[in-house]
């Protein structure tokens, strides 16, 4: 699947600096088997995928019956248990929400929606909901299933502005290659008083650690960015949010050892996968920047 089109970034996406420096190799182990470079920006930490592929050739990376999210499948182990877990994770990111805006009619935009779950959930408790979609496959399944309103990110600048009272990106924003742009479309979108909720994998996870190259959440070229709370606390900052609470996603730790098990080729994957993920999450309660996944809560600083 090697592709021509690639965009060799001479700056940090995050805080822009031109220090940075090759960190590792990582091989795509779900769709394409290539094999992409990691670099680490010497001043905020965000390690990011360069060079990477542009935004006209990375929708053939995601041309895989076994990327969940776009595709909604059940089949085999790992997607079984990845549906089973989110059933109950998008009722526990409805009580997050709630807990973060109370009041009727309150107004939800969630970019990058997928298949739709999430809102679908929100809708159901009163919620106007809107989802941003690139995936037209995702976005049809939602729009077919739950009658969901979701439209491209290019109509996110359309939005009227100062109408959201939260905005959600679930593992999402390690896939925008316009990271800047959006974060502040973002934030021109929310209410004065409203949050934008961001979950990201954990690059300082301990599960990131044990696993090395085959840590699963490194997902390349899909994932554009490899964040720890240092560089998604710079980008927040830099864009006027102020981060008040950082929530740990226990989940993601099972489900990353699987998946990175599974790339090993472990025989008994699916046993050591559970044991690594009570580990990380073990090393999560002593120091929360070990968790695979965070959330991130913010608010507008104006």
């Amino acid at each position: 699947m090697k592709h021509s089109s690639e965009t060799l970034l001479n700056n940090c996406p995050v805080c822009d600096s031109s220090s940075h420096a090759f960190f590792k190799e990582v091989t795509d182990h779900s769709v394409s088997q290539e094999v992409f470079k990691l670099h680490i920006c010497n001043d905020c930490g965000l390690v990011f995928t360069n060079p990477r592929p542009d935004e006209d050739s990375i929708g053939g990376y995601y041309e895989s019956e076994e990327y969940i999210s776009h595709s909604n499948t059940s089949k085999g182990l790992i997607a079984k248990i990845y549906q089973q877990v989110r059933s109950y994770t998008v009722k526990q990111k409805r009580k997050l929400v709630q807990s973060c805006n109370q009041g009727s009619s309150l107004r939800i935009l969630d970019y990058g929606c997928g298949t739709g779950e999430f809102l679908n959930e929100m809708s159901s408790s009163g919620y106007h909901c809107t989802g941003i979609e690139p995936s037209e496959k995702a976005s049809k399944f939602a729009t077919k299933s739950y009658s969901l309103d979701v439209l491209k990110p290019e109509q996110l600048q359309s939005l009227p502005e100062a109408s959201y009272d939260i905005i959600t990106m679930w593992h999402v924003m390690e896939h925008v290659h316009d990271l800047n742009e959006t974060i502040q479309l973002l934030k021109q979108k929310l209410k004065k008083d409203g949050h934008l909720i961001i979950a990201v994998p954990n690059q300082s996870s301990w599960d990131a650690c044990h696993y090395q190259d085959y840590w699963a959440a490194y997902d390349v070229p899909r994932h554009l960015y490899h964040f720890t709370s240092k560089s998604v606390g710079k980008l927040l900052s830099q864009h006027g949010f102020i981060l008040s609470k950082i929530l740990p996603m226990k989940w993601d730790a099972f489900y990353v050892s699987l998946l990175s098990e599974k790339y090993k080729k472990n025989p008994l994957g699916p046993l050591l996968a559970f044991i690594i993920g009570w580990r990380s999450n073990l090393a999560g309660m002593m120091n929360i920047k070990k968790y695979s996944s965070l959330i991130y809560i913010a608010r507008s600083a104006h």
